[in-house]
């Protein structure tokens, strides 16, 4: 029996391009829209936490924190957007 390949193609929505450009994603045709929403959830998370440690280490004050998670937040307005959005039917 011969395996077949079967390569999907995506065509992003050029809105969800332009914030993944933002970040540094640029997905091609074949790149599954969950696969590039793991790599941006990625970088947020990475983004938390090192503002996380910045507040542990007393460089954020207790008062400034909230504004800063908020600020944070919405740098990734595509997080918030399901992927069955992401691309064009």
């Amino acid at each position: 029996m011969i395996a077949h390949l079967v390569l999907m193609a995506f065509k992003y929505k050029e809105s969800v391009l332009v914030e993944l450009a933002r970040h540094g994603a640029m997905p091609r045709e074949d790149t599954p829209p969950e696969m590039v929403r793991e790599f941006i959830n990625d970088l947020y998370v990475y983004e938390i936490r090192q503002l996380r440690k910045r507040f542990r280490a007393g460089l954020i004050p207790k008062d400034d924190y909230a504004r800063h998670v908020v600020e944070l937040r919405r740098r990734y307005p595509i997080l918030s957007l399901p992927v069955r959005f992401w691309t064009e039917d």
